[in-house]
């Protein structure tokens, strides 16, 4: 029997006592890990010592481990550097210092402005009758021009889409067009209504900040934590955009790896990470998953797999975690090298899933249903085994 600390970690992303899927479910699954955060606590806030110490009492009494906090959300006014960033970036310190108090020392965040995450549609049907998550250029047109009305957003289409959008608009009906809106702005966080106004207003002002100014003002957020990270063996791992390109624009800092070597010669401290997702970087046309993880490999400290399948235009939807563009088998023989190299397994989860079978008949989170996920896990585990014989 091969040694068992080079297995990689593995864990399950629950969304507290409120999500559907419960502990007991994620140990059926599999996971010994958990990964979950304070959604209760608004934005900018210090989480609470004793919010922590609950949260991770609960998981600790299902018999499983608190292994990475996602997310500490970061305020958009540390993004934005507005005149009352930095006690937003005290708060950041304060939290951080109660995870680590409760031996806490993993945590993900992204520097995506406004939206964590975009999809036009959050139940695209697969042949076998699962659905899936979906982002269409057309559709995301359609909002950006006809819903949100952005100033000059025609300028970043191309014109077949823009042919495209408008016969679809045409067409649509009034609940089609709500139902668009809501899909896309289901990435703003904690899924809070915004007004289109607000979004607008906030577009603006990230088209003033531009690429570089977004840049620095994420090293600017690094080097306000540095300190802290530092001193309680804190790792950070940025979550990479998602969708990898620019959208409603939005400028895009994590989406490369020519932004990853960016960010990681910026901050250049050990504390400063990545966290791998082979579907957010996978939706980028023009990305060498296994190329950019040989990059940055070093400073991985988690991993999210999923995969996905991209069409000409460059639309994509959430393919089976070994059945879509990304090449799972290649992906994984890279991480598993890296992984016995650590002295500590680095923790992954099988990031997304298909609602399938009796999770279609039940309300669940936005890619975060139970058995399209068990499914995820079971074959990546099976992957691992095949590729490192570590059994």
């Amino acid at each position: 029997m091969s040694n068992q600390k080079h297995k990689l970690l593995q864990t399950w992303r629950w969304y507290g006592p409120n999500d559907p899927v419960s502990l007991q479910d994620v140990k059926q699954a599999g996971a010994s890990g958990i990964v979950t955060a304070l959604h209760h606590i608004p934005h900018g806030e210090v989480w609470p010592l004793k919010d922590i110490q609950e949260r991770k009492a609960i998981i600790e009494a299902a018999g499983l481990t608190w292994s990475v906090v996602e997310s500490v959300p970061v305020h958009e006014a540390i993004k934005t550097r507005r005149a009352d960033a930095d006690q937003y970036l005290a708060n950041y310190n304060e939290s951080l210092r109660n995870l680590a108090a409760c031996g806490i020392l993993t945590v993900c965040y992204n520097f995506m402005p406004v939206l964590d995450w975009t999809r036009t549609q959050l139940d695209l049907e697969m042949p076998n009758g699962a659905k899936a998550l979906y982002f269409n250029w057309t559709d995301l047109a359609i909002f950006d021009i006809s819903i949100l009305k952005r100033p000059n957003a025609e300028a970043d289409y191309d014109a077949d889409i823009l042919a495209k959008a408008k016969a679809k608009f045409e067409a649509m009906s009034t609940e089609e067009i709500d139902l668009l809106r809501i899909n896309v702005l289901m990435g703003i966080p904690n899924e809070k209504e915004i007004e289109l106004e607000t979004l607008r207003a906030s577009i603006d002002e990230y088209q003033a900040i531009g690429h570089e100014g977004l840049r620095a003002n994420l090293a600017w957020f690094l080097a306000g934590i540095a300190d802290t990270c530092t001193e309680l063996g804190i790792k950070m791992t940025i979550h990479p955009d998602d969708p990898p390109y620019p959208i409603l624009g939005l400028p895009r800092i994590a989406s490369t790896k020519e932004d990853f070597e960016d960010l990681l010669s910026r901050v250049n401290q050990p504390f400063n990470g990545v966290c791998f997702c082979t579907g957010s970087l996978g939706a980028g046309t023009k990305n060498n998953i296994v190329e950019i993880f040989n990059t940055v490999k070093e400073r991985v400290y988690f991993l999210h797999l999923r995969n996905v399948s991209k069409d000409a235009e460059g639309n994509f939807f959430e393919a089976d975690h070994l059945g879509g563009d990304v090449n799972m088998y290649e992906v994984m023989k890279v991480v598993t090298e890296e992984n016995a190299k650590r002295t500590e397994p680095i923790p992954f989860r099988p990031d997304h899933g298909h609602q399938m079978l009796d999770d279609l008949h039940k309300v669940t989170n936005p890619g975060y249903s139970a058995i399209g996920r068990l499914r995820g896990l079971a074959e990546l585990r099976g992957l691992e085994l095949g590729v490192t014989g570590n059994y």
